[in-house]
């Protein structure tokens, strides 16, 4: 019982950390984001930042994992009719990465150097992906079941290919401004059969 009040401090403390952490990443991108800018933003020495984490990768995961929380937020992968609008909110969550540059570094960063299982953040990007293949599958099978998807459309096959090229244009944004992400993926999900405008009453 006496563990409760330092516990509800260390999970506020936390909170306080990944949220300054957001607005740090922000203003100076991943590259820039040390971990000594995020302790100073929270009034923390580097080992007392560490302290609620445990490594330094750890606390990159949960700064995915804090703003993925924002995201699916916004998306509202559980909304009634999410399969009927599916195209807009890829474009919505596409369109909110594209405004947090920095968060993009650090995602893409890590999808690349998680691969190795043993990496912190390996199990969080595997999840990651296979929960937005999960989610964009269901929506486009329930839209096929309606009729508003082809009837020949492989829905397992087109959320590879979507989660695919939202991280690949992301990237490729990060070289070249002009690249029109939204125009691209709206080309996407056209192509692949998505209805690009809300569907149906349900």
């Amino acid at each position: 019982m006496n563990a409760r009040g330092p516990y509800a401090k260390g999970v506020a403390k936390r909170a306080e950390i990944l949220d300054a952490a957001l607005d740090v990443i922000d203003q100076h991108g991943y590259s820039g984001a040390t971990v000594k800018q995020l302790a100073e933003a929270v009034n923390l020495s580097q080992n007392g930042l560490l302290h609620y984490f445990g490594s330094k990768d750890a606390l990159f995961v949960e700064i995915l994992r804090h703003q993925a929380s924002a995201v699916e937020a916004q998306v509202d992968p559980e909304h009634a009719d999410f399969a009927s609008n599916l195209a807009q909110r890829v474009l919505d969550a596409a369109e909110t990465d594209l405004m947090a540059p920095g968060m993009s570094q650090l995602l893409l960063s890590m999808a690349t150097s998680a691969t190795d299982p043993a990496h912190r953040g390996h199990a969080y990007i595997e999840h990651r992906y296979a929960s937005f293949r999960q989610v964009a599958e269901g929506a486009m099978r329930e839209l096929q079941n309606r009729g508003e998807f082809p009837e020949s459309g492989d829905p397992a096959a087109a959320a590879q290919v979507l989660a695919a090229a939202l991280d690949g244009l992301q990237l490729q944004w990060l070289y070249n401004k002009d690249i029109d992400v939204l125009g691209c993926l709206k080309y996407l999900l056209g192509a692949l059969g998505v209805p690009l405008h809300p569907v149906g009453d349900y």
